[in-house]
């Protein structure tokens, strides 16, 4: 396991907060060089603590209106390498997690409205394994 040390905690937070930084902006900001910075960088994304870098986008600037969390119950035991193959098979699931409680899952779907969540609703009730869903459509984010 790589350690991360006080440096790379800074650095780490003002690459969550805006991965376009440059190397430069990042050791501007915490007193490290241009150089010395990327080192770092290139060491956290080696080790797995940096996964990847990534553009935020709003969906509804795309036309998804809809945010849902969809409680994904299964028959008997399903792996989660078979709920992560059923997210990833359906683009408007943009993310998913196994959970404790009564539910095995947990999926965040996105649609153009409601007659497309039903749609996407449809395909997940339909997958094997999943007996029965219970969504909750987002009214607003806090």
């Amino acid at each position: 396991m790589l350690r991360v040390d006080d440096l790379d905690r800074k650095i780490i937070a003002l690459l969550m907060a805006d991965g376009r930084l440059s190397f430069a902006s990042i050791g501007h900001q915490i007193g490290l060089s241009t150089p010395a910075t990327k080192r770092r960088v290139d060491r956290l994304v080696r080790g797995g603590v940096v996964r990847r870098f990534t553009a935020e986008i709003d969906p509804g600037a795309l036309g998804w209106t809809i945010e849902a969390f969809v409680e994904l119950y299964c028959e008997g035991r399903v792996p989660p390498d078979k709920m992560r193959e059923m997210a990833r098979s359906i683009p408007e699931v943009v993310d998913a997690y196994t959970v404790t409680g009564e539910a095995d899952g947990i999926v965040v779907v996105r649609a153009e409205g409601p007659a497309h969540f039903e749609e996407i609703l449809g395909i997940i009730r339909n997958y094997p394994g999943v007996s029965r869903t219970r969504s909750a459509i987002v009214l607003s984010h806090l």
